[in-house]
């Protein structure tokens, strides 16, 4: 039984031997690839073909979500238990303004934190990546490009040859 890998870890110096190293791969047909550097590197997301996230038209869902909430739920109120206060009527908009104000804000945060954590693949109790043994150094000055092992071209010969030719100073195999 032949053993899965997650994939093939290569280290690199600086984010500009990363970044080629990136576009390396790219060019050479890999397309599950993932990289780990310790601050944002310019131009990798693009390499790497990250996609955009879609949080903003998420909060606007739940804004709508939440302020069609608040009205429905003050106007079921004083349909149900009217008050005639002062004379005004019923359904006064201007007085349910707050809430729904509140609401909407509430509703529009909280999805937009749900979704962030989702598309971030939060939480994430296990990440193979981190088992590595110079993984740590990925937060401190070292650069990493990861080639998933669910790439078709991925081989655990060949991909170690073609980080090394890329540059890499080191490279590890990731077990799942």
């Amino acid at each position: 039984m032949v053993e899965r890998t997650y994939g093939m870890l290569g280290e690199f110096d600086s984010p500009e031997a990363l970044l080629a190293a990136a576009r390396r791969a790219r060019a050479a047909g890999y397309r599950e690839l993932d990289a780990f550097t310790p601050f944002p590197v310019e131009g990798l997301a693009r390499v790497l073909k990250i996609p955009r996230p879609s949080i903003s038209l998420v909060g606007l869902v739940g804004a709508l979500a939440g302020g069609t909430t608040a009205l429905l739920m003050q106007m079921f109120v004083s349909y149900d238990y009217p008050l005639n206060v002062g004379g005004r009527p019923i359904y006064a908009l201007s007085a349910f303004a707050v809430v729904t104000f509140e609401l909407t804000i509430l509703f529009s945060a909280l999805a937009m934190a749900i979704a962030m954590l989702w598309q971030n693949g939060l939480p994430r109790l296990n990440y193979p990546v981190f088992a590595a043994p110079r993984f740590q150094l990925a937060s401190k000055d070292r650069f990493f490009l990861c080639v998933k092992g669910e790439d078709p071209m991925f081989d655990d010969q060949a991909t170690a040859e073609f980080l090394a030719g890329a540059g890499a100073a080191s490279v590890e195999r990731v077990p799942p």
